[in-house]
């Protein structure tokens, strides 16, 4: 073979190797972006597990009933937190013995943030997307 036969063929086959690198990395990317997009309301109450109202005492004596809904970001996260309701259980009934009527009152943003982190914390196949409070009576 000559010269230019051998050059003209490296040369189409890094041309190709580069174009199949780029094409991976661009079905990669959007692919990536798909899984990034926001859940529609079907996926949040597909995903969604409702905790049993839980009742517990406040740490200045005071009593609130309250019951949450937690989202999930998949159909085996779903399933995992409903075999870990006694894990939620415990987290609730401890975060919630460390606050009094106050912060009940105007800190439930953060108590379903800190929630929503210690339920992440025991995840192993999935992640909890959100929590929300869907029920709360304090007295």
């Amino acid at each position: 073979m000559s010269k230019i036969v051998k050059v003209m063929l490296t040369s189409l086959l890094i041309i190709l190797l580069i174009g199949g690198i780029t094409t991976a990395i661009v079905l990669y990317m959007v692919n990536d972006k798909n899984n990034d997009e926001e859940q529609t309301i079907d996926d949040i109450i597909e995903y969604s597990y409702t905790t049993p109202e839980i009742t517990t005492d406040l740490n200045d004596g005071s009593f609130v009933r309250i019951q949450f809904q937690i989202v999930t970001d998949n159909k085996k996260a779903k399933e995992e937190i409903e075999k870990r309701d006694f894990q939620v259980k415990n987290i609730l009934i401890k975060e919630l013995a460390k606050l009094n009527e106050e912060d009940f009152k105007t800190g439930l943003p953060e108590l379903e943030s800190i929630v929503m982190n210690k339920l992440n914390e025991v995840m192993t196949e999935g992640t909890i997307a959100d929590v929300y409070t869907v029920q709360k009576i304090l007295q």
